[in-house]
């Protein structure tokens, strides 16, 4: 099995072959395929319905009764020394505040990964195109989030919903 680094150098080579600049990984592991590389044993019918299911519990929203907002029903957390991908999803009527406390705490931390990934990102580009309108990346989200959830009621930003 190639390592991540392998599959990594492929790709470069996909586009210093190709001349392509916007990668379609399904041309990449064609090629690749044609090329010799072992191809991957299928998931365990298993695993690929309980990723299904997690799918399914991660889309389910249920509107509040008295806000009429939607909220996301089940929430994945963590299993201690279970592995890196091991979670139980819980319903958010019934979960106990512990569980919460660890879902909220988690999807914090991925927000926080991706804004440092994407601020790393921007740094570089902006750097090596100097020439070019740097691109600036607003880190605080409250305005955005505020306004998202004035779209959801009805109101309009400054407005108060009724």
């Amino acid at each position: 099995m190639a390592t991540q680094h392998e599959k990594q150098a492929f790709i470069r080579h996909y586009i210093d072959v190709t001349g392509i600049k916007e990668v379609d990984m399904h041309e990449v592991a064609k090629m690749a395929q044609s090329m010799g590389w072992k191809m991957p044993v299928p998931k365990d019918p298993l695993d690929l319905l309980a990723e299904q299911f997690s799918q399914a519990a991660r889309e389910e929203t249920r509107q509040d009764g008295k806000t009429g907002q939607p909220y996301r029903v089940y929430h994945a957390v963590k299993m201690e020394g279970k592995g890196q991908g091991a979670f139980f999803w819980v319903d958010i009527d019934e979960a106990p505040r512990k569980h919460m406390v660890k879902s909220t705490r988690d999807r914090r931390e991925q927000v926080i990964g991706d804004m440092v990934q994407l601020t790393l990102d921007l740094n570089h580009w902006n750097r090596v195109n100097p020439k070019e309108q740097p691109i600036i990346l607003e880190k605080d989200l409250t305005p955005d989030v505020n306004e998202r959830l004035a779209a959801a009621d009805g109101t309009a930003e400054g407005e108060e919903a009724a």
